[in-house]
């Protein structure tokens, strides 16, 4: 059996199986993840949630999956149908495309690249065009003026998360998510943890996936009261659920990045304790969380505030940020504290 691995039908053989293991787990998580937002949306709002579908109500998920698979697909008469069926596609493989660079575990990751944190910026930049053409084909003007709005949000808060990435990178000296998560182990726990020295942009860098995931308060190309779904409102059946799975797949995503570059990833937080994947799979249930809450409890924003925060707030602190980091990186201060690739990396 090694010998057959180590030949080039193996080696496809292999990667092809790590990569459906890898979709699986994206997908089973999905059930899991639509089914918690909804559950703690209504316990918020003191209403129990789903609860019908099998034993507390766990299998919903899997009922409303079904239903959008079953549904009629229904095409405006005007729509260009191939640019019609590609956009959600595109949406969602780019969604799941980003998760092969992700680590879980030391070792544990499909595709160990040098420059993880470009692939990945490279594929979400793309799902952009999925949202811009779904509007366009559509031959509508609501999903076009929504379209037209989430690439701009989309576009706008990727320069603030790309720059508060540019500090982590100074921190580390490497793109490589393994590297930044092993400059990150240290003797104290979670005090080694990235999030400490880059503190600010925690919760800069939460905000801004918020807005890059079109998640509430900042879901303004869906907002019913204005564009009546926005991109997505000529969209039905399959479609429609690709596109919504794309979304929460980047959302989650999200949860990885903030795992990974701020959290330890699989790091335990209590030294003594082994790491493992039980650690990144807990934070990133957590982060997934704190954006559930979030839509609960924070109210919508406009759309000239959400880009006057990302255009005159982030991009300064940011970018202010990363001079900040580059000079405590570059003289050592603290000892280092902020320059990781002389203790790990």
């Amino acid at each position: 059996m090694g010998d057959f691995f180590a030949t080039g039908l193996g080696t496809a053989v292999l990667i092809a199986a790590q990569s459906l293991l890898i979709i699986a787990f994206v997908m089973i998580s999905l059930l899991f993840l639509v089914y918690g937002d909804r559950k703690i949306w209504a316990a918020v709002q003191m209403r129990r949630g789903p609860n019908v579908v099998g034993p507390f109500g766990l299998l919903q998920s899997v009922a409303d999956a079904l239903k959008y698979v079953v549904k009629e697909i229904v095409v405006p008469a005007g729509a260009d149908r191939p640019v019609f069926f590609l956009a959600p596609m595109l949406s969602f493989v780019l969604a799941v495309l980003a998760w092969a660079v992700i680590p879980f575990n030391d070792g544990w990751v499909l595709a160990n690249i040098n420059v993880a944190i470009l692939f990945v910026f490279a594929v979400s930049s793309l799902e952009v065009y999925g949202v811009i053409m779904g509007g366009w084909a559509s031959n509508s003007k609501y999903p076009f003026l929504g379209s037209l709005r989430s690439a701009a949000q989309m576009i706008s808060y990727e320069v603030s998360l790309g720059l508060i990435i540019i500090g982590i990178i100074i921190s580390t000296g490497s793109m490589n998510f393994s590297a930044i998560v092993a400059a990150q182990d240290g003797d104290y726990g979670l005090l080694n943890w990235y999030w400490l020295p880059h503190f600010p942009m925690v919760f800069l860098f939460f905000i801004s996936a918020l807005a890059e995931t079109n998640r509430p308060p900042f879901d303004l190309p869906e907002a019913e009261s204005e564009l009546v779904a926005g991109f997505m409102v000529e969209y039905s059946s399959t479609p429609y659920l690709l596109f919504m799975a794309g979304e929460y797949i980047a959302i989650f995503l999200m949860c990885a990045l903030m795992s990974l570059l701020f959290f330890g990833g699989w790091l335990s937080p209590i030294p003594g304790l082994p790491d493992g994947a039980l650690w990144m799979v807990g934070k990133m249930a957590f982060f997934f969380f704190m954006f559930a809450m979030v839509k609960a409890i924070v109210p919508r924003y406009r759309y000239d505030q959400l880009m006057r925060i990302g255009w005159k707030v982030f991009l300064p602190m940011s970018l202010g940020w990363v001079v900040i980091v580059a000079f405590l990186a570059k003289f050592e201060v603290f000892g280092g504290f902020w320059a990781r690739w002389t203790t790990g990396g």
